[in-house]
């Protein structure tokens, strides 16, 4: 067998395999002859068929199994003696056989480029200190008043801009979907409502009844709605008003854990600030990243560069899905989507690269009990029993990527300890 070994690129190899004519017969005998133990010809008994007849009726089957075999067998064995590592399996081309003649066929793979890597200790970054501002304070204080907020009846009167509506609605969409929804709170003059439903409710009075279609726009985010008109049938029950509780120290008590108003703001601060401070954590790490990334130069293979832009797509398409929108009706053009996270998933593959050579050279290595302790912590934050966590884990094929997790962490980690970190 003949191989040559080429470095097209930095990442981009190939190995051209000629192997000899008489290696392919020999193969093509031998799967004839599996093939003759086994099935069945009229005219012929069971495990008696000739060779010859064989590869006539199956030459077809018979050339591929040579075919996988003799590759399959020829690319392992070569990629084994020369330590080549591809990160794919590598792709067959050009691929030629032919009775009496040697199979010839390119074996073209990536690997990790070679990565020159100095005064990765030492990183100069800018960070901002954790903090939290006064007006953070009070727009999480109303959010707590607008989540503990009653709604009082009103005595009945025509609705008027800031009304809550208590309301029958019929559904009745241009395609005929039908839908019926009863006491349905809605408040009037809303920015979140169609101006046509807001207008078609103002002066509505208890007992009336009103029937208004709407055609939304081509680009309504609601789901179903986009370029879509929908009758709507409206029966008002009632008209309510939103009483929102005073900021004061019987609103603290009503939440039950805090003795007065400053007991509550100041717990809200301590939350604040514990979010901001992972929020930093965040970004220190993200212009760790950074200040490494600008320092490296080398090729990246697309097949990593491929494999981010799936996972940013994926998460995209995941992340409406728990929004209860199905990715499909998004309105969104995901190959466009998935192209345009080329620079990032470019810059995410180098950081890889270089994170994972950091981690060798500093012989960072994760036991079976750093996972085993990670997989408790989880197991705590999600409320779930450790062992389901796990399992689920395993099932999911997620526990090769938790150890490349932690190996990552504790390399950067390692980087932060070193660098120089100017806090503005």
């Amino acid at each position: 067998m003949k191989v040559e070994y080429s470095e097209e690129t930095s990442v981009r190899k190939s190995l051209a395999f000629e192997i000899e004519p008489e290696v392919v017969e020999k193969e093509i005998e031998t799967r004839a002859k599996h093939y003759a133990k086994r099935v069945k010809i009229p005219g012929f008994r069971p495990g008696k068929i000739p060779v010859d007849v064989i590869k006539k009726r199956f030459r077809g089957q018979v050339m591929e199994d040579v075919v996988e075999t003799l590759v399959n067998k020829s690319v392992f064995d070569e990629l084994e003696s020369r330590g080549l590592r591809p990160l794919t399996t590598p792709k067959v081309e050009d691929l030629k056989i032919e009775e009496n003649k040697p199979l010839t066929f390119r074996a073209v793979f990536e690997t990790l480029p070679p990565v020159e890597l100095n005064d990765y200790k030492g990183l100069e970054i800018k960070t901002r200190a954790p903090r939290v501002e006064e007006d953070a304070v009070v727009k999480e204080l109303d959010r707590l008043r607008e989540e503990a907020a009653r709604y009082d009846a009103v005595e009945a009167r025509p609705l008027q801009k800031g009304d809550f509506a208590v309301l029958d609605v019929d559904y009745t969409r241009d395609d005929g979907t039908k839908k019926h929804d009863e006491n349905v709170l809605v408040e009037v003059g809303a920015e979140v409502n169609h101006k046509d439903l807001n207008e078609a409710l103002e002066g509505m009075s208890p007992g009336e009844s009103k029937t208004v279609s709407i055609a939304y726009e081509e680009d309504n985010k609601a789901e179903g709605l986009a370029g879509r008109t929908v009758e709507y049938s409206l029966a008002l029950k009632a008209l309510k008003t939103k009483v929102v509780p005073a900021a004061d120290d019987e609103f603290a008590k009503d939440l039950g854990e805090f003795g007065s108003l400053q007991e509550l703001k100041d717990k809200l601060r301590q939350q604040l600030l514990s979010a901001d401070e992972r929020r930093h954590e965040h970004d220190t790490r993200d212009a760790l990243i950074d200040a490494l990334v600008a320092r490296a130069s080398f090729e990246v293979p697309d097949s990593l560069v491929e494999r981010h832009m799936a996972a940013r797509t994926r998460s995209a398409a995941e992340g409406l899905a728990m929004q209860g929108i199905d990715p499909r009706k998004a309105g969104l053009d995901w190959k466009q989507f998935h192209d345009a996270q080329r620079e990032a998933a470019v810059r995410a593959a180098r950081a890889d690269i270089l994170l994972d050579e950091i981690a060798r050279r500093e012989k960072i290595v994760v036991a079976d009990e750093d996972v085993e302790a990670e997989i408790t912590r989880l197991a705590e934050r999600m409320k779930r029993p450790r062992e389901a966590v796990r399992q689920a884990m395993e099932k999911e094929g997620e526990m090769g990527a938790l150890r490349a997790r932690i190996r990552e962490d504790r390399t950067l980690d390692l980087l932060k300890a070193n660098a120089r970190i100017e806090t503005e």
